[in-house]
């Protein structure tokens, strides 16, 4: 069975994933990446063997293509700190994870896909928008948002699926509000984000950017000539696109990013932290007990469950690291998921323990190109989290966990349903 069919029995990691005689030994033949999961919020099974060659491992990609994967914590934050590691993906040989990235790229990606100079004029661009004031600030709107989509949840009755009802809604109305995007197409941008991220080709994946281009394009034309309003994108047409600071395509590219990574990586960390909490219900007990660790229970859900899992760079020249040469033109990719699991930083890393100061994963990446969201996506997983395990003491799972789909490896990991009742 594959990850995106059905889980395993998700109450401990599988036994290889601990057994001495697993990690004993480099695997004979390099690793395939990426691959699915076994258990939602536990690495895959085939990565074990990489615990025991840390901090660097070979692996093959889907074309057969060799690369390096990072898997030791210290060595991961120190490459992603380094410069030598490109991150623009229009440079021949960036690595490609998925054979639907395989194609050659039309657009360039912003932010997440551009190097300095250019990565840090977007930034300080967006930067103000996303400081831990402003998250602050939006906290109010934030419960709001919560209350209403756990009303109507209520309202309907259960049982409901936490996916569509919640933890999907929750973000995609917050992100949109904060940049100025209406709510009422959120069908539309949530379906080709899905096809941007999972869709089963190149072309599939190549028309949503498209069309996602075009949508905001559009939005950002009628901005650009008709008034503005507060939000970020109105911000950016009033104060940059107008005056001449950035250029419309550059300035669509931006939104692209900034409403795709808005509301997919949050919505799928609220269903797959719910998943967790409720397949560990000492833990559940003890947040519900204590409310004060809510921010800790956020944090050690964001290294526990690394949904970002396999960021990919270049290196443009050699790179020694750990007594390892990196070399020039060579790929390189971050398992998050096993990099947040070394045990030298984390004790019992397989755990889930609400007590851990593991603030220092890098769920959200680290160096120049951490995730510029990261305060607003803190705010949002306190919030809907707290108000959902007060507001319903006996949620539940409607059917059994080893039925529950969740997403492929391939992609940002999450629960593609989660029926719940209560």
């Amino acid at each position: 069975m594959t990850a995106s069919s059905t889980s395993s029995d998700p109450s401990s990691p599988s036994a290889s994933a601990t057994a001495p005689e697993a990690l004993a030994a480099e695997p004979s033949a390099p690793v395939a990446f990426p691959q699915d999961r076994t258990c939602p919020y536990h690495p895959p099974a085939a990565y074990d063997p990489l615990r025991a060659t840390r901090p660097l491992a070979r692996i093959t990609l889907f074309d057969g293509r060799p690369a390096w994967l990072v898997t030791g914590h210290a060595a991961a934050r120190a490459l992603l700190a380094d410069p030598r590691l490109s991150s623009d993906r229009t440079r021949p040989g960036f690595p490609v994870a998925t054979a639907r990235f395989g194609s050659p790229r039309r657009r360039r990606t912003a932010l997440l896909g551009v190097d300095d100079p250019e990565h840090h004029t977007q930034r300080r661009m967006l930067a103000p928008s996303f400081t831990l004031r402003r998250a602050a600030a939006l906290r109010p709107g934030i419960r709001r948002v919560v209350d209403g989509r756990l009303d109507a949840m209520i309202a309907q009755g259960p049982p409901a699926d936490l996916v569509a009802a919640f933890a999907l809604p929750v973000p995609s109305m917050v992100i949109c509000s904060l940049l100025g995007v209406p709510y009422a197409d959120h069908e539309f941008f949530e379906e080709q984000s899905r096809r941007l991220l999972r869709g089963p080709s190149v072309e599939d994946t190549l028309d949503a950017r498209d069309r996602l281009d075009e949508y905001l394009g559009g939005l950002i034309d009628r901005k650009r000539t008709g008034p503005c309003g507060d939000g970020v994108l109105d911000d950016l047409v009033r104060e940059r696109l107008r005056e001449g600071g950035v250029d419309r395509d550059e300035l669509v590219a931006l939104a692209v990013i900034l409403l795709i990574a808005g509301h997919e990586t949050t919505a799928n960390m609220i269903s797959l932290g719910t998943y967790t909490l409720l397949r560990h219900p000492d833990r559940l007990a003890e947040l519900r007990g204590d409310p004060a660790l809510v921010p800790a229970a956020v944090e050690e859900l964001l290294r526990m469950l690394s949904i970002a899992d396999g960021l990919l760079r270049l290196a443009t020249e050699d790179v020694e690291v750990a007594g390892t040469v990196i070399r020039a033109g060579e790929g390189v990719l971050f398992a998050t998921s096993v990099v947040n699991r070394d045990d030298t930083v984390y004790a019992d890393p397989d755990a889930l323990d609400l007590h851990r100061p593991a603030r220092h994963h890098v769920a959200f990446g680290f160096g120049v190109h951490q995730c510029l969201g990261q305060n607003l996506a803190r705010a949002e997983l306190e919030i809907a989290l707290q108000t959902l395990f007060a507001r319903l003491p006996g949620l539940r799972l409607a059917i059994p966990a080893d039925r529950i789909p969740f997403k492929p490896g391939d992609t940002i990991q999450g629960m593609l349903e989660l029926p719940v009742t209560w």
